[in-house]
């Protein structure tokens, strides 16, 4: 529990540790960054999109790909 403690507080001596560290949480937000933009796209594409009914019909009594 120590050395959970240790890491989480951020008391680490050794730099290229230190430097690992920040490169990844700044990865990390890049991409959370990428995933909203992403979403937003999907949601703005999903919403010029429409399908009727009788599409979605259709497409669910078509035969299987694979047989």
């Amino acid at each position: 529990m120590a050395k959970a403690l240790f890491g989480y507080v951020g008391i680490s001596s050794d730099p290229q540790l230190l430097a690992e560290v920040r490169r990844l949480r700044l990865r990390v937000r890049e991409l959370e960054g990428e995933l909203n933009r992403c979403q937003e796209t999907n949601e703005a594409l999903m919403s010029s999109v429409s399908v009727h009914d009788a599409d979605i019909i259709r497409l669910s009594e078509s035969e299987p790909a694979l047989t």
